[in-house]
């Protein structure tokens, strides 16, 4: 059936139609400045991948390692489906996004959401606000963020250039850890038996281990280069329990970025990057073709007690020669060693961390809180719990290593506080009585107390919106003094000062810097003392916060903020998506 209009019927719906146009003309021209929106298809799936000549099957996305690189614009909307093809749960973190009023959207288990199961799918859904620059995503259950990982690059919005100088190319650099065993294997033995995990046997570049290890020369990171051009290098820490020291042989670097934020530019040999964190660096090739190769190096830094993987995965820097060289000299091209710090080295760390500062310009402001609403200290270390019933703890007196925060080690729910904080059933889930201040004072770097059993539980901070938040985290010396990398959600904080020692509330305050300090949502406490951070909890949620060394996570350092509701309509989480999966 065909209709057919009338002269009458004809005018009104052009005079309806001139109407819309102009309705329609200012949200046009917002559109040509607002985002667009970016569609990603994550299949887990299984895939047989060999290192170290040995094959093993690894979860993986869409069968690549390291997984795909997500490109975006600040102001793009990301719509990812996550199907899960394995017979692992599965949930994907966004690492660094401050994901405003999308809290469902943040990825860690049983925190925001409930685990994608089997068979089922999920569908990632958040707009970058604010931000540029290079941020990763990592599974966030269990051990899978070993082999599940790949780089997140943000660029300006259009017609918006860096605050450095445009390199001529833009290169990852993802280092990771590579074990021969199942990782999952490894973690879920080691919680049955109470014993710390399985070291790795190689750190990777790109997913490759290098030259340095046995059966790997083939499987090396190249990066060929032009003589005297300019290259950004997007350094990303996505190995699970290391932080390290890298270098390029013969190169210096100029840090210009840190954790998707903007810094002012420094020269440096050797970059200190903990898990959890991005650097981005610019790399300037030399003017004329050298007689060499340039060893890009990459080894742990750590200070803790335990024995850790104290090897170096190096990727290789090549200059692009003139079609008239011949192949045969390019293969007997020396390469040239990166000499690395002292694998303790935690005065290089200090050092270079305190180089790191905001730009604090007029086009990038630094917005530090300067009044405090509400202050708290944190102790982060270790400890230790006595074995549950299903345990079979190799250690005498059946207890086992522990880890906490104000001596509260945290118990995953089985439930995600997310849903139970917004459908107002707390009860059962998790408590808000989270300690402000370690339940007793003591010596905090010095000779550790007698007693160092942790408490357990679901215990988070409740914060009102809008909330001025100082934090101070301090090291201990229990079971030996250590760094932590933690990492917080859903904010970025201000790193106001770090020092050695036992912080002290009467003198250190002298020493914040409130006029240009680091913004980060990754910090190393350093070892065998603290560091201080304020942020604003203007974002509506549930956000977990804890240690980047996975096996201290696994042993319960971690905790949760809850940030109520504000009474702006813009002040509120939103409602959870229809298919947020179900425990």
């Amino acid at each position: 059936m065909v209709s057919v209009l009338t002269s009458s019927a004809l005018s009104k719906a052009l005079f309806f139609l001139s109407l819309c146009s102009v309705w329609l003309l200012p949200d046009l021209a917002l559109a040509k400045h607002a985002g667009i929106t970016r569609h990603y298809k994550f299949n887990i799936k299984m895939q047989n991948v060999t290192r170290l000549c040995q094959t093993k099957s690894i979860v993986t996305v869409n069968g690549q390692f390291p997984g795909p690189r997500i490109i975006a614009r600040e102001g793009d909307r990301l719509l990812i489906k996550v199907v899960n093809h394995v017979q692992y749960n599965v949930t994907i973190h966004w690492h660094g996004i401050r994901q405003l009023r999308s809290g469902w959207a943040d990825g860690p288990a049983y925190v925001t959401q409930c685990p994608i199961q089997t068979g089922q799918s999920y569908v990632y859904n958040f707009t970058i606000t604010g931000q540029r620059g290079t941020l990763f995503w990592h599974a966030h259950i269990s051990w899978l963020r070993a082999t599940l990982y790949g780089p997140i690059v943000i660029l300006p919005k259009r017609h918006a250039s860096y605050p450095f100088p445009q390199p001529f190319k833009e290169v990852p650099i993802v280092f990771g850890e590579w074990w021969k065993a199942d990782t999952e294997t490894i973690i879920n033995q080691a919680m049955a038996t109470g014993g710390a995990p399985n070291i790795s046997d190689a750190f990777t570049i790109n997913g490759l281990p290098g030259p340095s290890y046995n059966c790997s020369a083939k499987e090396t990171f190249k990066l060929k280069v032009k003589p005297g051009k300019t290259y950004l290098l997007r350094l990303v820490n996505a190995a699970l329990s290391d932080e390290l020291f890298f270098r390029v042989a013969n190169h210096t670097l100029t840090v210009v970025e840190a954790d998707a934020v903007y810094v002012k530019p420094f020269k440096t040999d050797i970059v200190v990057i903990t898990p959890g964190q991005t650097t981005n660096v610019l790399l300037k090739a030399k003017s004329k073709t050298p007689n060499a190769k340039f060893a890009m190096s990459a080894r742990p830094y750590a200070t803790g007690p335990a024995t850790f993987d104290n090897t170096t995965t190096i990727g290789i820097l090549e200059y692009k020669k003139s079609a008239s060289a011949s192949s045969s000299n390019n293969m007997n091209i020396p390469l040239l060693k990166a000499k690395l710090p002292q694998f303790n080295d935690s005065t290089y760390a200090m050092k270079f961390n305190q180089k790191i500062r905001s730009l604090a310009t007029r086009k990038f402001p630094v917005k530090v809180p300067k009044k405090v609403d509400r202050r708290f200290f944190f102790t982060v270390g270790l400890g230790i719990l006595p074995c549950s019933k299903n345990q079979t703890c190799q250690a005498p007196n059946n207890i086992r290593p522990a880890a906490g925060i104000n001596n509260v080690s945290f118990v995953q729910p089985n439930k995600a506080l997310l849903q139970a904080h917004f459908f107002n059933r707390s009860k059962g889930v998790y408590t808000t009585n989270f300690p402000t201040n370690p339940p007793f004072k003591f010596n905090y770097t010095g000779t550790p107390p007698k007693n160092i059993m942790l408490d357990s539980g679901t215990k988070l901070v409740s914060l009102n919106y809008n909330t001025n938040v100082e934090l101070v985290m301090q090291d201990t010396s229990i079971l030996g003094a250590e760094s932590h990398p933690l990492h917080l959600h859903g904010f970025n904080f201000f790193v106001l000062a770090q020092g050695i020692g036992n912080f002290d509330p009467k003198k250190d305050p002298a020493k914040f810097n409130l006029i240009d300090p680091a913004e980060r949502n990754t910090v190393g406490v350093p070892s065998g003392g603290w560091v201080a951070i304020r942020f604003l909890a203007d974002n509506p949620g549930v956000w977990f916060m804890h240690c980047h060394l996975e096996v201290h996570t696994s042993w319960g350092l971690k905790m949760a903020w809850v940030v109520n509701d504000g009474k702006g309509p813009k002040q509120k989480l939103m409602p959870p998506p229809a298919d947020l999966p179900i425990c």
